[in-house]
């Protein structure tokens, strides 16, 4: 018995030791910091899966991409902050997220490469000699102000983080509309040319669109602008009725909500001409569709990027969004931007990770010595091609209008569904 009873007493001390040794074992895994999830709303334009695995591998932290078209990103992060930890789209939509209070301030000394970062977003000029353009120049949203209102007026509290930027304009087939000259003969005009009838498209952003038919009608003389960055109500009237008359004439062929869904007008045959990002461009060039990306003599219409933050993100999770927030200007994502015709606000640090020939032609407007591909690794620039609109330098010269949220915003909202519906 008294055998027994000491196996016994032995086998229940041996259990007790593996069981503490296997505690031991799994102990780092049962108290190991709960992985952190950031979850990031914005568009396909920069939402692109590459940058999200390199970002989560490199940052040790899960990353949830919430992507919709422009339109519904901002509806859904105006009305519902508790939705994502950071947002991603264009300087438009900071007035409209300020003052629904779903954006919280961003701190500059939090931000590892605010120093780096050019004039373009701080002064609202990428040099000294460079049109400022009309409406909002990032500079005049950027700063949180002693009032809790926003202005170019310098200070260390920011209302977005600046990263990817561009100015847009309109993308033409030259298989059916013959090849301008760049600042010279391309012009907005021809958005609402009776020649490109029924082959036209537009893009479905209140905040965007209205400004590429505002500098059509105003480059077709149909009507002028006293401040085409802050139009009044007859002026938005009298746009309207101009537009409301070409569709009902069979004018526009289509409104387009994503870049995706840009290449597929072009694809099909829908369009010949239509507002255009620099992606869409990209990717018919990519698919062999002979897309030129105009310079309008007029001058662009140009867009900030912006990477805010919620006003409701918990503590956790706001760290992790300052570590992704750097990340995007520590050099990868900007020469990957580069690759889709996207400038990155301190280009210095991507420099060195871009191909000398991909530097010369993304940013300083020369020859393509090699082909180059686009961030979906197919050729979208051949050997002898020339950036459409010259240099970073050049194309930031020439801005005519900022996207823009205008005083009379809702008004031009309800107008711009009323030209949808029609």
């Amino acid at each position: 018995m008294a055998d027994s009873s000491g196996r016994r007493h032995f086998l229940r001390t041996v259990g007790a030791g593996a069981a503490i040794s296997t505690l031991a074992f799994k102990a780092p895994f049962v108290f190991a910091k709960k992985m952190i999830t950031l979850r990031v709303m914005g568009t396909h334009v920069t939402l692109q899966e590459e940058l999200r695995q390199r970002a989560m591998r490199e940052l040790g932290i899960n990353i949830e991409f919430l992507p919709m078209g422009s339109a519904a990103v901002l509806q859904k992060a105006a009305a519902d902050p508790d939705s994502f930890d950071l947002y991603e789209q264009w300087s438009d939509s900071i007035n409209i997220l300020w003052q629904a209070g779903s954006i919280q301030p961003i701190e500059t000394e939090r931000l590892l490469y605010w120093d780096e970062i050019n004039g373009l977003t701080k002064t609202g000029k990428v040099h000294p000699s460079a049109k400022l353009g009309a409406g909002d120049a990032p500079n005049k949203i950027l700063y949180v102000q002693n009032d809790g209102s926003l202005g170019s007026t310098a200070s260390n509290k920011i209302s977005f983080m600046p990263y990817v930027h561009n100015v847009d304009s309109f993308g033409y087939d030259t298989r059916y509309i013959d090849q301008g000259k760049p600042y010279e003969t391309e012009s907005w005009a021809w958005l609402l040319d009776d020649r490109n009838k029924g082959k036209v498209g537009l893009v479905n952003a209140p905040t965007i669109g209205i400004f590429d038919a505002a500098l059509a009608a105003k480059a077709q003389g149909l009507m002028s602008f006293k401040d085409i960055g802050n139009m009044s109500i007859a002026e938005i009237d009298k746009l309207f009725s101009i537009l409301l008359t070409k569709k009902r004439q069979g004018h526009f062929s289509g409104f387009w909500t994503s870049v995706p869904q840009s290449v597929d007008f072009m694809k099909t045959g829908r369009v010949n001409i239509q507002s255009m990002f620099s992606p869409g461009v990209s990717a018919c060039k990519g698919q062999g569709i002979p897309v030129v990306y105009a310079s309008p003599k007029e001058g662009y219409r140009a867009w900030h990027g912006v990477m805010c933050l919620s006003s409701n993100v918990t503590e956790e999770v706001k760290e992790a969004a300052y570590k992704y927030m750097n990340w995007w200007l520590s050099g990868y994502p900007g020469a990957f931007i580069a690759r889709q015709g996207y400038y990155i606000s301190n280009p210095e640090r991507s420099q060195p990770l871009m191909s000398k020939p991909e530097w010369d032609f993304w940013y300083e407007g020369k020859e393509a010595a090699i082909d180059l591909k686009g961030t979906d690794g197919k050729v979208s620039t051949t050997a002898g091609q020339y950036r459409d609109g010259g240099s970073y330098l050049k194309r930031f010269s020439n801005v005519a209008v900022w996207n823009t949220v205008m005083e009379n915003y809702d008004y031009s909202l309800d107008k711009w569904y009323e030209l949808l519906n029609a």
